[in-house]
């Protein structure tokens, strides 16, 4: 083995292998949203047969989840970090989904509360590992691309359970959604431990070689740009995973569909704006990285401002169609400023502590963002509720879409240390 191959993983593989390892990552991590996302076009089924409040399904879709996800990603992420990744996609997907089995045959509520718990505990080792390896599997004049088509998958997991979720659940009950979309991932597994490479293992790479976790933890503490993107990714998944995971229900109380329109209507819409966002939203990201580090902060802050006041005009509206625009405009948004987050993040962060940085900024994003997020807009819409009927829903989630505002002005702030920062 040559010099050149032992200092760079991606000179063990050639293309072809490169992109089918990628395929592999993308279908892994598409079975990660599919089972994340399923929960929220189930909300109204499963809170009916429980007679539960909005709060309480908010704990469900939320913070049982991001709780167990948040304290598992970074020591998870360190075994990524100096361990073999293949092993552990493999054993946290195998975890996950079979969690996801068991939420279709709790009998009930605290059994599937601690069901979801589970489905948290094998995800948290779902994508620092995957982004560690795909920025080993790919030189860097080809990262950002293959990152940006792993990160697609969110859509496409998006899609499948709003689509298919809401067919087997209007069809079949919600236990026979959590049933058919947990499954497969079973199989997948032997996909991944098959099919995917380690270069690790052929490297030989000693875990002395590598950095400590006392040091790069305070690597990137001390990386102003770093840290303010940690706060805009809260406040941004907050929105993301916390606000949004409500509009299904908004179109089953508010706008009165039925539960297979809302999975086909809205879930198609919402995966578009989505996917349009990851694709062109990552050539508009390319070309503001081309006129310098602080466009490439600056372009994304500006997005996620302006989407407040798009949700804002399609929460406002009773037409349907309107809602329909708001929510692709918005979804494109949302698609392009979460690429661009990581993409700043990879480009400040340093390699030997790729998988920490991104694990950390995961754990608290989705702690705060999916765990308190969906909490909170419950906890709204049920004060509201009890003044304004069902339409409190519409006024709650209102008020909670207006933290893009604050989400885009503290990345703003960080094109003031980028410069500096930039560490690849």
């Amino acid at each position: 083995m040559s010099n050149h191959s032992v200092e760079n993983p991606w000179a063990l593989y050639r293309p072809a292998q490169r992109w089918l390892f990628l395929a592999i990552l993308f279908l892994v991590s598409t079975s990660n949203y599919i089972d994340r996302q399923v929960v929220s076009i189930l909300i109204e089924p499963i809170k009916r047969e429980y007679a539960l409040s909005d709060s309480a399904m908010g704990l469900l879709s939320g913070f049982a989840f991001a709780a167990v996800y948040a304290l598992l990603g970074i020591p998870v992420a360190r075994l990524a970090d100096r361990g073999n990744r293949k092993v552990v996609i493999t054993a946290t997907l195998a975890v996950w989904s079979c969690m996801t089995v068991l939420c279709g045959l709790v009998r009930s509520f605290p059994q599937l509360l601690l069901a979801r718990v589970g489905v948290g505990t094998g995800e948290a080792g779902a994508t620092p590992p995957a982004q560690s390896l795909i920025a080993d599997y790919f030189p860097p004049d080809q990262r950002a691309r293959a990152l940006g088509i792993f990160m697609s998958s969110a859509t496409v997991g998006y899609l499948v359970a709003f689509t298919i979720g809401a067919r087997l659940a209007a069809d079949h009950g919600w236990r026979a959604a959590f049933i058919a979309l947990g499954a497969p991932g079973l199989l997948l597994c032997l996909l991944t431990w098959f099919g995917l490479s380690e270069p690790r293992s052929t490297l030989g790479r000693r875990n002395e070689e590598q950095e400590s976790l006392g040091l790069a933890l305070r690597t990137l503490a001390a990386k102003r740009t770093y840290v303010l993107l940690c706060l805009s990714a809260v406040l941004y998944w907050l929105v993301a995973y916390g606000a949004l995971i409500w509009f299904p229900t908004y179109l089953l109380r508010v706008m009165n569909l039925d539960l297979a329109a809302v999975g086909t209507v809205y879930g198609s819409v919402a995966a578009a704006g989505a996917l349009m966002g990851s694709v062109l939203g990552g050539l508009i990201m390319d070309a503001a990285t081309r006129r310098g580090p602080k466009a490439s902060v600056c372009v994304p802050a500006v997005i996620l401002i302006g989407a407040a006041p798009v949700y804002e005009v399609a929460l406002l509206s009773n037409s349907l169609a309107i809602f329909l625009i708001g929510s692709l405009i918005g979804g494109f948004a949302i698609g392009t400023a979460g690429p661009a987050l990581f993409s700043i993040l990879h480009r400040v962060c340093g390699s030997p502590r790729r998988a920490i940085a991104v694990a950390i900024l995961l754990s608290f994003a989705n702690l705060i963002g999916l765990g308190l997020g969906p909490v909170i807009t419950g906890a709204l819409s049920d004060a509201l509720s009890a003044s304004y009927g069902p339409v409190g829903l519409r006024y709650a989630l209102m008020i909670s879409i207006l933290i893009l505002v604050p989400a885009g002005a503290i990345l703003w702030a960080a094109s003031g240390s980028i410069e500096q920062d930039i560490e690849q």
